[in-house]
């Protein structure tokens, strides 16, 4: 039941409508909205708009995303896995009057919109409708609340909730899964080296070029149509992508079996790094189908035999020279399609010739100084050794020849040019790819657009890096518990927002990327990002 109550604070009285709600169990009234005092509640009735403050409120994200949440019931989800670890604790914990499962649901609704610290998520809550959309007031929500909630969730448990709420998805909307795209990555971490509580976070190649720090791999599965995440997993930075394959096919088979899908009706479509023979071994033994790729590199005869037998094909709109065959690969009969990608030979070539202008000019400066009359005496092997540094990548080492010539003691004249005639053997060269299957009934242009889906998964992991939605970063904690919980929760705002993403497409002409959306519904987005 809803009243308007009055409550007396420093002289003067101030209005409000409650509404009585059951909070663990007991009554407790919950403000609804804030009237002011009778006077202005007066000049509200009579219409007079002269001398009232409004505020403005970001409402269409956390609303979508709220919705999509009570619709899939995340919450109760979460709470029947959670568990208190504190005997003077209610068995089911809760906290300023919010319970485990809407607790992580509003971080993930944070990571969605605004990424930041558990710290600074309260500054971004109060400038949206959070708080009337829940009814009740989120000032004491703080960084210990998600922390001491986020305590309450056995790492052992988040697949089994994951796997709950991805079934109410299948329940509740139509989702196509007929290929399903894997790939990792990983996340640098600000962890000390010292800090022995954290055994995931170990250092390895960052693909973000953070050699330095300590970092946590993550590896997603999602589907081809609307990039749903359906499986996730959080691992130690140091560990292998073929290594993490294993790992994570066979407990993508007993997700399907959970989702009452059928493997055999799914094809896993991976990229090289993923690629071994052990690998495909193991998803012959599970009976899953695939579509991977192989590196140029180490198949030099296929691409010397495609080069004698391309043919055209259309496939997506463009043209593409095509070759097909079926070769005997890691004892095992496997579909291969050799194809050149325009756009990926244009790329590398621009890389080359990037890089050869930066080696030119380092070079050339190099060669200077050494010419000087005022040069320093030097030692060879120092110099060579800096010039194996100025002269490196995986095409343009060889294409850069050079000369180290000793004039005097300790002084030394250095010469090298460009090899134009290899550098355009490698330009012909490039543009190449090899994917190969065991959906051997495929056509050339199926097979193609599958492996060309592989982007979309990597859109998925630039989502996952966009500092202003739904990134990863920032990421404060410092125990092996909390980081995957913490992972879980960026995984879970990603669903919740491509589920909206895929309702808006649906329902409207809406065509812009998951990132445009979430910026049209969240105003305040970028423009104050840097507040936080």
């Amino acid at each position: 039941m809803v009243t308007i109550q009055s409550k007396v604070s420093r002289g003067h009285k101030y209005w409000y409508i409650v509404q009585s709600k059951r909070v663990d169990g007991k009554p407790r009234p919950v403000v609804l909205a804030y009237l002011g005092k009778a006077d202005s509640l007066l000049k509200r009735l009579a219409g007079i708009t002269e001398g009232i403050r409004l505020k403005s409120y970001s409402h269409g994200g956390v609303g979508a995303l709220l919705d999509i949440a009570s619709r899939l019931d995340i919450c109760p989800i979460i709470n029947k896995y959670t568990e208190s670890k504190r005997p003077y604790r209610p068995k089911k914990p809760i906290s300023n009057n919010l319970t485990t499962g809407i607790t992580l649901t509003l971080a993930a609704v944070g990571r969605a919109l605004m990424p930041t610290s558990k710290r600074g998520w309260l500054a971004w809550a109060k400038t949206t409708s959070l708080g009337y959309l829940l009814g009740l007031s989120l000032k004491k929500i703080d960084s210990q609340h998600f922390w001491d909630l986020m305590d309450a969730v056995p790492v052992e448990s988040i697949a089994k909730i994951e796997a709950e709420i991805l079934a109410n998805v299948f329940r509740t909307y139509d989702i196509k899964t007929d290929s399903l795209f894997f790939d990792t990555t990983n996340f640098f971490t600000y962890i000390d080296s010292t800090n022995t509580r954290s055994t995931i976070a170990k250092r390895g190649k960052n693909k973000q070029k953070r050699n330095d720090l300590r970092q946590v791999g993550l590896a997603v599965v999602v589907s081809k149509a609307d990039m749903i995440p359906l499986f996730h997993l959080s691992y130690d930075g140091n560990i292998a992508d073929t290594t993490v394959f294993r790992k994570v096919m066979g407990k993508l088979v007993k997700r399907l079996e959970e989702l009452g899908l059928d493997k055999g009706g799914h094809t896993i479509v991976f990229d090289r790094g993923a690629n071994s023979k052990k690998n495909l071994s193991i998803l012959k033994n599970l009976g899953l189908n695939y579509v991977g790729a192989l590196t140029p590199y180490h198949h030099k005869k296929l691409i010397e035999e495609a080069r004698e037998g391309f043919s055209k094909i259309n496939v997506s709109g463009s043209v593409l020279k095509f070759y097909r065959t079926k070769k005997l690969i890691w004892g095992e009969q496997r579909t291969v399609v050799i194809f050149i990608s325009s756009k990926l030979k244009a790329g590398r070539i621009r890389g080359i010739y990037q890089s050869l202008e930066k080696i030119e000019q380092s070079l050339g400066e190099l060669k200077a100084s050494l010419a000087s009359p005022r040069a320093k005496k030097r030692d060879k092997n120092t110099l060579e050794e800096k010039i194996e540094g100025i002269i490196k990548g995986q095409y343009v080492k060889n294409i850069v020849n050079w000369s180290l010539e000793e004039v005097s003691e300790g002084r030394f004249k250095l010469d090298y040019l460009i090899n134009y005639q290899l550098l355009e053997k490698i330009e012909q060269d490039l543009g190449f790819r090899i994917i190969m299957t065991n959906r051997h009934s495929w056509d050339t242009a199926s097979i193609i657009e599958a492996y060309h889906g592989q982007s979309r998964i990597e859109s998925a992991f630039k989502n996952l890096k966009n500092p202003y939605h739904l990134t990863i970063k920032p990421q404060f904690h410092w125990t092996d518990d909390k980081v995957r919980v913490h992972m879980f929760i960026c995984v879970l705002g990603y669903l919740l927002a491509t589920i909206v993403w895929r309702k808006v497409r649906l329902l409207t002409e809406f065509s812009g990327t998951l990132d445009t959306l979430l910026d049209t519904l969240c105003p305040f987005g970028k423009r104050a990002w840097n507040a936080f």
